[in-house]
């Protein structure tokens, strides 16, 4: 798919799953296809109950592939940019960590999102919240400002995962740490989902191959990268559409076969530190 394209189907998708019209990365409108609820799934991912509870209402929807506030060692009085920041889940987490002194900046291309990220601060009362409309390519952050980068299950929705590393390189100041969940592959996928665009807007077909991803990053200047956590990322977290299943049940695997795709979808967490000896302007 083209690059205008890629964005313009993620943009419809996740202002669906805003509305609770669709799913998206993980059980998207509620529930899975399993019939596990948002929480739940959450709760598998590694978020904590009291963090899960202590969110405003609506903003886990569920969409993650991990939990990065918990990897990112966020302290009081930071400022943390949160890439893809949907509505608002991770952002609220991490206000948490950094307190009042601190400072949270959301970033998402689609409206739906930010606009219900935006509802969410306001009835919670999060003053150190702040949600940008833009694209993670193209961040609308000033160079060397940030002290931490998160991210959930976002970065592989990017038709341009180089840039997006190099954004987040630019952005951050010397010494500053990023953290994303993600979904990697460790096996190429077959032609039917790879070129398909509901597994592309569910996270999986424009997924790198996880030496490539850990490349990406590392080309963009940081170092100290290191793979925190890995595990297989469960198909029954996004294959809720009919099509999704119907497009696996239709593929030509023996149990071997199908047991080695199901198994080569996988979601890491990853921290990488900007080099302190890098320039102010956050170029190399």
């Amino acid at each position: 798919m083209k690059e205008d394209n890629v964005r313009r189907q993620v943009r419809s998708r996740y202002g669906q799953v805003a509305r609770q019209e669709a799913s998206g990365c993980g059980c998207g409108s509620g529930c899975c296809g399993s019939g596990r609820s948002v929480e739940s799934v959450s709760l598998g991912l590694g978020y904590s109950a009291e963090e899960i509870g202590g969110v405003p209402e609506g903003a886990n929807l569920g969409l993650g592939c991990g939990n990065p506030v918990a990897l990112a060692s966020l302290r009081e009085g930071e400022t943390v940019l949160d890439l893809g920041s949907g509505g608002g889940f991770d952002s609220f987490l991490a206000a948490e960590r950094v307190g009042e002194t601190g400072r949270v900046i959301g970033v998402d291309m689609t409206p739906e999102m930010l606009e219900r990220a935006r509802e969410n601060a306001r009835k919670a009362g999060y003053a150190n919240v702040e949600f940008r409309l833009g694209e993670i390519e193209h961040l609308p952050v000033a160079d060397s400002s940030v002290d931490a980068i998160i991210s959930n299950c976002v970065i592989n929705l990017s038709p341009d995962k180089r840039q997006v590393f190099a954004e987040a390189f630019r952005v951050l100041r010397p010494g500053g740490r990023l953290m994303v969940s993600d979904i990697v592959l460790t096996m190429p996928l077959p032609a039917p989902i790879h070129e398909s665009e509901l597994f592309y807007t569910s996270c999986v077909s424009g997924a790198l191959q996880k030496g490539e991803y850990l490349r990406e990053i590392a080309g963009a200047g940081f170092d100290e990268i290191t793979v925190v956590g890995e595990t297989v990322f469960p198909l029954d977290h996004i294959v809720s559409e009919p099509v999704l299943a119907e497009t696996l049940d239709g593929l030509s695997l023996d149990e071997a076969g199908r047991k080695a795709l199901l198994e080569s979808i996988v979601s890491v967490k990853v921290s990488a530190r900007k080099p302190t000896g890098c320039a102010c302007c956050g170029t190399r």
